[in-house]
């Protein structure tokens, strides 16, 4: 499972180009070039979700838009994202006991201001069913 969600990058007069996600309406940001602003994007989706995933806000799935470029936010919110997502609507207690933890422990796993091991994220993949896989892009 891969969180990524389309952005659209549009080029403005007289310079630069503006990029907005459709999926996340209030990510929006630009760039001079668009080296740059792929970095803003991952950078901004990042900001946002986190804000969201703090306000208890929902995350909206990553749609399918075709001619737009993907972007994944960083690491430590994707891992939150997906944790949230594969748990669905399991308690978190019932995630801390499968992973042999406390529940705060297990409720941080979630939070993208905390930065779980790669030990963490394999043994709570496996706790919901899944296998972690890394990958370098």
């Amino acid at each position: 499972m891969n969180i990524r969600y389309p952005a659209i990058i549009k080029p403005q007069k007289p310079s630069g180009y503006f990029v907005l996600f459709p999926d996340v309406e209030e990510a929006v940001t630009q760039g001079e070039t668009i080296d740059e602003c792929l970095f803003n994007a991952s950078e901004v989706l990042s900001l946002v979700l986190d804000h969201r995933i703090a306000q208890g806000l929902p995350i909206p799935k990553p749609s399918r838009i075709k001619k737009a470029r993907l972007i994944a936010p960083d690491a430590k919110t994707q891992a939150a994202i997906l944790i949230r997502i594969l748990r669905g609507d399991r308690p978190v207690s019932e995630l801390a006991r499968a992973l042999e933890t406390s529940w705060p422990s297990a409720q941080r796993l979630e939070d993208p201001k905390h930065w779980p091991s790669l030990r963490q994220l394999e043994k709570a993949a496996s706790a919901l069913g899944k296998r972690l896989v890394l990958s370098f892009e």
